[in-house]
């Protein structure tokens, strides 16, 4: 693997945009919740990290990674703060079909929401084979993807300001 060992979290908030104009939505699923709790945790810390105060962060919750998609398009079209939406979720194979079905469920939606909403969704959801992928990767060797999702929020939501 290319990235064994490997923390890809690491970033500069000097490179990074002024968050003082931007709200941020936070939408995570409650399935595999110690997975996706603690990338929840991940985003919410570094956007407060950047300047971001809990008034410009919204977080709601979900049942699993299938309804991160309505959810986003509830919050996009009724956020009165949300510059953008980060959804997390973690999705570990199993032994059926399901979590193929689940993941392209899912990534589609988030195509779908980014190529018709006026607010950018941040995919944060993991993909894994297993568990520990997960765990190294919401916090573990991997760094936490929910760090990645907020820098790269921040970086959207200025963007889709500058218009």
């Amino acid at each position: 693997m290319a990235t064994a060992g490997t923390n890809l979290s690491e970033f500069s908030k000097e490179d990074l945009p002024s968050v003082d104009d931007l709200g941020f939505g936070i939408i995570t699923a409650e399935w595999n919740n110690d997975i996706t709790y603690n990338l929840e945790k991940g985003a919410v810390d570094t956007l407060k990290e950047l300047g971001a105060s809990d008034r410009n962060i919204e977080i709601k919750r979900v049942p699993g990674s299938l309804e991160l998609i309505f959810a986003a398009k509830h919050m996009a079209e009724n956020s009165h703060i949300a510059s953008a939406i980060i959804i997390i979720g973690s999705v570990i194979r199993g032994e059926t079909a399901h979590f193929d079905f689940v993941c392209q469920s899912v990534f589609q939606g988030l195509a779908i929401l980014n190529s018709s909403l006026n607010v950018p969704v941040i995919g944060c959801v993991l993909t894994d084979d297993n568990r520990q992928q997960s765990i190294d990767r919401s916090g573990g060797a991997h760094g936490n993807k929910g760090v990645e999702a907020a820098v790269a929020a921040v970086r959207m939501a200025a963007m889709a300001q500058s218009r």
